[in-house]
Order: C-alpha cells, then structure tokens, then sequence
C-alpha cells in the first residue's frame, strides 16, 4: 500500500504511516477458546455450588486445641436437635476417631463439627461429598443429608503419622424401626446366653 492511497487515519502526525500490530488468526482462535474455557469454568463452578449444593468446608469457629475434646459435646454419640436434624462433634486424634462410630436415622440432615487437638487430619465419608481438612484448633463444619441406609466408612485423608492407615470410623444410617429392632435383639440374645448357663 503506497502512501497516496493512505487515508488520514492511517497517518499519524509528521505524515508517516502507522504502524499496527496484526493478530494471527491461529493466535486469535486460541484466545477465543482460552477465554471460552474460562466462562465454561465460572459457569460450571456457579453451577456445582448453587444447583448441586456442593458445599465448601467452613471454619465455624476457633477452639483451644488442649482443653476442647475434654468438653461436652465432643466425641458423643449424634444429638437431635430437630425433626430429622442432628449434629455430630467428631474429634480427629492419632490415630482414632472420637466417636468410631455414629448412628443415625434415615432422611436425617446432620451438621458434622470437627476438630483436632493434636495434628493436621483430613475426614472423608465415603460415597458422599462430605470432606474437610482439619486444622488443630479450628472446628470445620459440614452438612448432609443420608437419604439412604447403610454403613458410610469415614477416614483421614492426611497422612497424621504411622498409624495414619488404622484411622477411620462409620456412620450407619438406618431405618427408624430398625432402632427398635436390634435394641430387642441384642436383649434377645443376652437372655439367651443366662439360659444356656444355667
């Protein structure tokens, strides 16, 4: 392009030609899916925590790491505190977890609470979206529902040490009668053992 077929936006003060800086078209098409793969995240992320309740572990509060776990509620059984609400303070120590086991109905909603008072200690259960890192002195607090019965293994997912792998524990989740039924079972079968004795 010579400079009489230049136009005077093409010119920049003195009479000279601008000078522009082009974009390749293969540059552009890869800023256009970069951009593309960013929106597609934002979205799926909105997505994921919104319609799906996935749920980020929170600090619920802070606790003094020595004295805590000697304290009710810590490491006791689920408490009721509403229709179909329970909440569980599960303490994460080497290499155990207080308590090793939680029992509750079906259709329930629980808020786990826990903490640690020794150190670092990850707490997942297994076939749910429930997992938190724990942090000595800080209480992470989670929420779940358990729309369906069975055992639900949980384990520290922090390697805390030797015994890290003997550390775990499980939520059984049954049905409301089901209570009832092992209750009178277990009696059952103590009454049956006085019997054989005498």
């Amino acid at each position: 392009m010579s400079e009489s077929d230049m136009s005077e936006g093409d010119m920049n003060g003195d009479g000279a030609p601008k000078k522009t800086m082009g974009v390749d078209p293969y540059e552009r098409n890869w800023m256009y899916i970069s951009i593309g793969v960013i929106v597609a995240f934002f979205v799926l992320i909105s997505i994921a925590g919104l319609a799906l309740g996935i749920q980020v572990p929170t600090e619920e509060r802070r606790v003094d790491p020595r004295t805590f776990a000697d304290s009710a509620p810590w490491g006791e059984p689920a408490q009721e505190v509403g229709d179909g609400e329970y909440e569980v303070y599960v303490v994460a120590r080497t290499f155990y977890f207080e308590p090793a086991s939680i029992e509750i109905p079906v259709d329930s909603t629980v808020t786990i609470y826990v903490s640690s008072p020794d150190v670092q200690h990850g707490f997942r259960i297994q076939d749910t979206n429930v997992n938190m890192q724990i942090v000595p002195g800080e209480v992470s607090k989670l929420k779940y529902t358990f729309d369906r019965p069975g055992e639900y293994p949980y384990i520290c997912t922090e390697y805390c040490g030797l015994a890290h792998a003997a550390m775990f524990g499980v939520v059984k989740v049954v049905e409301e009668g089901a209570e009832a039924e092992e209750a009178e079972e277990g009696e059952g079968a103590e009454e049956g053992e006085e019997g054989e004795d005498e």
